[in-house]
């Protein structure tokens, strides 16, 4: 298997704009989960500094070098759910990070019947595409609920007797089997992301009375 890197000779242009778009949607996904805390009462993502789009603070080292080597990135923001107020805060917290990935998938797809409606390059349609379809799958695997991904912290917030199966051998090992899952599948939610942002695309074609992509 080919290492993601190895696109950096043979493609350099996609591989530095799906680095930057990863990095942009990663960051502002890590962002809004840091603002999104703060203003539900849990300050420690912003004591922390993680009320930033740095993508040095929100992603690390670690995270940016495994993006380039096997295309693969993620985020940590901190949060203290006992310092946040409501009852359903701490699920709150955690999908507001998918549903930014959402948001910027469909100023993504809107930026796309842009470019196509008034014929711009056909280079620049497919960086707005690539940001859609990068950003509506970070937004479904997020969404999963597999531990350490936000539809996991979700769940245990609307569920909480899911905290008293943490504890057990089997949610353990079930930790291990979701993730494997999500590797095994991970093709088929970029060809749901696909799907989805060539809906939208077509859908906003045909309000502005531009026809198919």
């Amino acid at each position: 298997m080919n290492l993601f890197i190895s696109t950096l000779f043979t493609q350099p242009w996609s591989f530095v704009v799906t680095v930057v778009l990863v990095v942009f949607s990663v960051t502002c996904h890590e962002y809004v989960h840091a603002a999104t805390a703060l203003r539900l009462g849990d300050s420690t993502a912003a004591d922390r500094g993680h009320l930033t789009l740095n993508p040095l603070r929100q992603m690390g080292w670690f995270s940016l070098a495994a993006l380039m080597l096997f295309g693969l990135a993620w985020g940590m923001v901190p949060v203290n759910p006992s310092r946040l107020r409501g009852r359903y805060s701490a699920s709150l917290v955690a999908a507001a990070g998918p549903a930014t990935n959402v948001g910027l998938a469909l100023v993504f797809c809107i930026l796309s019947a842009v470019v196509r409606l008034t014929g711009l390059p056909d280079s620049l349609f497919s960086f707005t595409v690539l940001g859609a379809v990068l950003n509506f799958a970070l937004a479904i695997l997020n969404l999963l609920p597999v531990p350490g991904l936000d539809g996991f912290a979700v769940m245990m917030n609307l569920f909480p007797g899911l905290f008293r199966a943490e504890r057990s051998e089997f949610f353990k090992g079930a930790i291990f089997v979701g993730i494997a899952l999500v590797f095994l599948f991970v093709r088929y939610i970029f060809v749901g992301a696909t799907w989805l942002t060539g809906m939208t695309l077509a859908v906003l074609l045909r309000l502005c009375g531009g026809g198919a992509a």
